[in-house]
C-alpha cells in the first residue's frame, strides 16, 4: 500500500508569519486608528454631527459585508495573489482618504479600504493556516496572530493619538502606505502559494449579492438605530431586509453549484461555536474601546496621546494571554478550557468598569478592569482562530478564514452601534430625571454621560458572559493534537477531524 506523502514544512514560514502579522495589524488597527483623529477630521472637512459616524461605519460595513466574497476569491484565484492585490488596493484607498478634500471623498475611501481589507484578511489567515502543519508551531503562530487581532485595535488608538497630536489626522491614513509596501515586498520574497487547481468551481454571484446585502443591511440597521431610534420605520425596514436576504442566502447555499459559504462548515458545532463566540466577544470589546476613549478624553480630560497610552496595559494583557498562556496550553488542553475562563475573566473586567464615575481615577477605576478584560480576550482569541480553521479541506480554507473575520467585524460593528444606542438612551433618561436646577446642567450632563457608559458596559459584560456559555456548550473538541492541519486531503477531513470535533 502506498504510504501517504509527508508535506515538508515551509522553510520561510516564520518570516511569512511576520509578513502576515504586519498586514493583519494594519487591517485591524485601521478600524480604530481614526477614532481619536475624528474630531480633527470633522473640523477640517466640515462634516456634520449626523454624518461623522460614516468615517467609522463605512469601513466596518464594507469589511464585514464583503469578507465572504474575499474568502472565496482567495480560494479560486490563489491566496498569495489575493493577498498582494489586497495590500496594493488598501494602500491606494488609504492614500485617497488621506488626500480627501471633502466628507464624501473620505467616506468613499474608507469604504474602499473596507473592501480591500475584506480581500486581504481571509487570504492572510488561510496562508497562515496552510504554512504551519505542526500543532505546536501552529499554536505559537496563532498566538502571535491572535495578539495582532486583539491588540491591533488598541494599538490603533495609540497611533491615532500620536499622529493626530504631532503630525496631522491625514497621517492616520497615509501611514498605511509604507506598511503595505513593506508587507508587499515581504510577500513576494517569502510567501509561497500553489496555483489553485481548476475544479470547475465558479464565483457564486447570487450568493454574493444575497449574503453581502444581508450583512450590510443588518450592520447598517444597527448603525441607524442610534440617531433614529429602534422603532423608526427605516430601521425596521433595514432589519426586515436583512432577515429576508440572509434567509434567502442560506436557502440558495443549499442549491448553488459552487456555494459562497459551504454550509457543512456551519453544521460542525465546534466551528459554529467559535464563530458565535467571536461575534459575541467582539461586541463587548469594541464597546470598551468606544466608551473608554470618550471617558478618558471627555470626562477625565486626557489628550489624544495620553488616551492612547492608557490603552497600552490592555494591549499588553491581550498579548500576554494570547502568546504566553494560550499558545503554551492549547496543545495540552481542550480549546474551551481556555475560551470559557477567558470570556468569564473578560466579563468580570467589564463588571469592574461599571464603577466609573465623573471623578474617577485611572489607576483604581479603569486599569484593573482593562487588564482583566484584555487578558481574558487574549486567552480566547487564539483558540477561536485555531479551532475554527483546523481540519478544513484546502478548497475551503479561504472561506473558513473569512467567516472567522466576518464574525469579528460584524460583531464589532453591531457592538459599536448597539451599545452606543443603549448608552445614549440611558444618558438622555438620566439627564431628564435629574436636571432640576439649570445651574447644575454641566455636572448632571457629565454624570448622565458616565451613567450611560456604565449601563452599556453592564450589557457588554452580559454579552461576554453569554459568549463564555456558548463556548462551553458548543466547542467540545479535544486538545489540538487531534486537529488536522489543512491541506492533508479530504480523507483527513472526513476521518481524523470527525474524532477531533466529535462529529
Amino acid at each position: 500500500m502506498r504510504r501517504p506523502t509527508v508535506t515538508e514544512p515551509d522553510p520561510h514560514r516564520w518570516w511569512g508569519l511576520v509578513v502576515i502579522a504586519l498586514a493583519q495589524l494594519m487591517v485591524v488597527l485601521d478600524a480604530t486608528i481614526v477614532n481619536i483623529a475624528l474630531p480633527s477630521a470633522q473640523r477640517d472637512l466640515g462634516m456634520s454631527d449626523a454624518n461623522r459616524q460614516w468615517v467609522i461605519t463605512a469601513y466596518t460595513l464594507a469589511f464585514g459585508g464583503f469578507l465572504l466574497l474575499g474568502g472565496r476569491i482567495a480560494d479560486l484565484v490563489g491566496r498569495k495573489r489575493t493577498f498582494a492585490c489586497g495590500l496594493v488596493g488598501f494602500a491606494a484607498a488609504s492614500a485617497l482618504g488621506g488626500a480627501a478634500g471633502g466628507p464624501g471623498m473620505l467616506f468613499g475611501a474608507r469604504a474602499l479600504q473596507g473592501v480591500f481589507a475584506a480581500v486581504l484578511a481571509p487570504s492572510a489567515l488561510s496562508l497562515l493556516t496552510t504554512m504551519f502543519s505542526d500543532p505546536k508551531e501552529r499554536g505559537k503562530a496563532f498566538g502571535i496572530y491572535g495578539a495582532m487581532a486583539g491588540g491591533g485595535s488598541a494599538i490603533g488608538l495609540l497611533a491615532g493619538g500620536l499622529l493626530t497630536e504631532y503630525l496631522d489626522w491625514r497621517w492616520c491614513l497615509y501611514v498605511n502606505v509604507p506598511i503595505a509596501l513593506v508587507a508587499l515586498l515581504g510577500a513576494f520574497a517569502v510567501l509561497r502559494d500553489h496555483r489553485p487547481a481548476d475544479t470547475g468551481a465558479r464565483l457564486d454571484v447570487r450568493g454574493v449579492l444575497l449574503g453581502c446585502g444581508g450583512l450590510v443591511a443588518l450592520v447598517y440597521g444597527f448603525s441607524e438605530a442610534q440617531p433614529r431610534g429602534w422603532t423608526d420605520p427605516w430601521v425596521l425596514a433595514l432589519f426586515a431586509a436583512a432577515v429576508v436576504l440572509l434567509v434567502a442566502f442560506v436557502w440558495w447555499q443549499t442549491r448553488a453549484p459552487s456555494p459562497l459559504l459551504p454550509l457543512h462548515l456551519l453544521r460542525n458545532r465546534n466551528r459554529a461555536g467559535c464563530f458565535l463566540t467571536m461575534a459575541l466577544a467582539t461586541i463587548g470589546l469594541f464597546g470598551v474601546f468606544l466608551f473608554m476613549t470618550y471617558y478618558l478624553q471627555a470626562v477625565l480630560g486626557y489628550s489624544p496621546v495620553k488616551t492612547g497610552l492608557a490603552f497600552l496595559p490592555m494591549t499588553a494583557a491581550i498579548i500576554t494571554g494570547s502568546t504566553q498562556v494560550s499558545a503554551r496550553l492549547l496543545h495540552h488542553v481542550p480549546p474551551r478550557a481556555l475560551m470559557v475562563p477567558g470570556m468569564f475573566l473578560a466579563a468580570l473586567g467589564m463588571v469592574l468598569l461599571t464603577g466609573l464615575s465623573v471623578d474617577g481615577d485611572y489607576a483604581t477605576h479603569v486599569l484593573p478592569g482593562m487588564l482583566l478584560t484584555g487578558f481574558g480576550m487574549g486567552l480566547t482569541f487564539m483558540p477561536v482562530f485555531a479551532t475554527a480553521t483546523a481540519g478544513v479541506a484546502p478548497q475551503d480554507a479561504g472561506v473558513t478564514s473569512a467567516t472567522v473575520n466576518t464574525s469579528q467585524q460584524v460583531g464589532g460593528s453591531i457592538g459599536t452601534a448597539l451599545l452606543n444606542t443603549i448608552a445614549t438612551t440611558s444618558t438622555t433618561a438620566y439627564v431628564a430625571a435629574h436636571l432640576r436646577d439649570p445651574a447644575e446642567r454641566a455636572r448632571v450632563v457629565a454624570e448622565g454621560t458616565v451613567h450611560g457608559y456604565t449601563v452599556a458596559i453592564w450589557w457588554a459584560a452580559g454579552i461576554m458572559l453569554l459568549a463564555g456559555i456558548v463556548a462551553g456548550l458548543m466547542v467540545t473538541s479535544r486538545a489540538p493534537r487531534h486537529l488536522v492541519p489543512p491541506g492533508e486531503g479530504a480523507a483527513a477531513e472526513n476521518a481524523d477531524a470527525r474524532t477531533a470535533y466529535g462529529n
